[in-house]
């Protein structure tokens, strides 16, 4: 399966996707010294998506987010990649505030939790393996 949106911020990497099917706000959202989801709404709360591939339909809450993004990136604990139906300002900020790789313009209802992903946003693509 091979996916094609749009760059939100260049990059090459593999590795496995952590889905959520609803929104995530990074702040309050994730906690950004774990990576840990703790958004009490999320449907993948407890989970982990430090080194992981996030896939979620698109981000909300305080603009505040991007710096949780940042501060995640700081700490080691940020996702590889980030892939959204629609990318709005907040994640969008956050992901090239801290270089992470990201796509979006995606049909992200397409992949699945534990899919092994190669993501090259230099191209807009999306591959699973």
């Amino acid at each position: 399966m091979k996916l094609t949106g749009r760059t939100v911020e260049k990059g090459i990497v593999n590795g496995v996707a952590v889905v959520s099917r609803k929104p995530i706000s990074p702040l309050g959202g994730i906690d950004p010294k774990t990576g840990i989801i703790t958004q009490q709404d999320s449907d993948i709360k407890g989970q982990c998506v430090s080194g992981k591939i996030l896939v979620f339909p698109f981000g909300k809450g305080s603009t505040v987010g991007s710096y949780v993004l940042y501060q995640m990136k700081k700490e080691g604990t940020a996702p590889k990649a980030i892939l959204n139906d629609e990318c709005e300002t907040i994640v969008a900020t956050g992901a090239i505030l801290s270089a992470i790789p990201c796509v979006d313009k995606i049909d992200t209802s397409k992949i699945n939790s534990g899919d092994v992903l190669e993501v090259n946003a230099d191209a807009g693509e999306v591959i699973r393996k």
